[in-house]
């Protein structure tokens, strides 16, 4: 395990292939013009080039891109944020509609400063991109809002295909490497987020690297199956500042494949695990397997 001092090296299979071509170039100025921001940018995720240049999709960022949580693992900027864009939503549905995408991701900064924490927002944007864009499946990646059952009821009425909502860490790292948010809390809201859409598959993602055991990681798993989450992810932490909480172990591929197995002997509709797996990687596939569990179920 990693001292203060120590810097544990990169390993080479953490390499990643950058890909500037028409599709990435593209899709950035597309960005720029509709003065819209993008979670693949601001938390500098390592997937953005296979994202952007060649799956061509990307995960919007809504309500701005000042977080008013300060998250030791986060690259997000932290503030008080000073906008509310009521016309967000409609700029994100057009902005689909261009890049005429099969699956959109929809996350955003938390708004502790809001009542609502940003609900209302979230939910005008899923009716905006269903809307606009029938064919789409919508994922949306919200924040604890508090932890106010009527935040989330607000979102959740506007039906998303899938309510993701990340746990990040295990138990015992939580108070320090997230902040105001709760194992819990975290827990519960995607316990309620059940409740009150049985239909819609849940997900939620930790990573790891941050000084956990695998024993750890198992008891995480049996607290999201617990509660009803259908979809899990699970990748690498990253330090992505000097100021961020620093690498404890660089996990092996091999490692995450058996981490993988686990958890879909846990009940786990679809699990992705992997190095460079983040919260929105591969979202497409997710909705498509979780979509066929439930079809076989039925």
């Amino acid at each position: 395990m990693a001292t203060k001092e120590d810097h544990i090296r990169k390993p080479d299979w953490l390499k990643i292939k950058l890909n500037t071509n028409e599709n990435y170039t593209g899709l950035k100025k597309m960005m720029r013009e509709n003065n819209l921001h993008t979670v693949c940018e601001e938390a500098k995720c390592p997937n953005i080039h296979e994202c952007w240049a060649v799956r061509r999709t990307a995960t919007f960022m809504i309500l701005g891109a000042v977080c008013t949580r300060a998250c030791r693992f986060c690259a997000v900027k932290t503030g008080l944020p000073t906008e509310l864009d009521l016309q967000e939503p409609e700029r994100v549905a057009d902005s689909v509609q261009l890049m005429n995408l099969k699956h959109a991701v929809i996350t955003a900064v938390a708004r502790d400063d809001l009542k609502d924490g940003g609900a209302q927002v979230f939910a005008e944007t899923v009716r905006a991109v269903r809307r606009k864009n029938p064919f789409t499946t919508i994922e949306v990646l919200p924040s604890d809002m508090g932890g106010v059952e009527e935040n989330l009821k607000l979102l959740m009425d506007a039906r998303p295909d899938i309510l993701n909502h990340n746990i990040e860490t295990v138990r015992s790292l939580t108070k320090r490497v997230r902040a105001r948010a709760t194992y819990d809390r975290s827990l519960e809201f995607l316990r309620r987020a059940k409740e009150m859409q049985p239909d819609i598959p849940t997900k939620s993602s930790i990573m790891v690297g941050l000084g956990e055991t695998k024993e750890e990681i198992i008891e995480t798993m049996d607290d999201l199956r617990a509660n009803n989450v259908d979809i899990m992810t699970i990748g690498q932490y990253l330090q992505p500042s000097k100021k961020h909480l620093k690498v404890q172990k660089y996990y092996h591929p091999d490692e995450f494949e058996e981490l993988k197995n686990i958890a879909l002997t846990k009940g786990f509709s679809h699990v992705e695990a992997g190095p460079l797996v983040r919260s929105s990687y591969h979202a497409d596939e997710q909705v498509n397997a979780a979509s066929k569990a439930r079809q076989e179920k039925a």
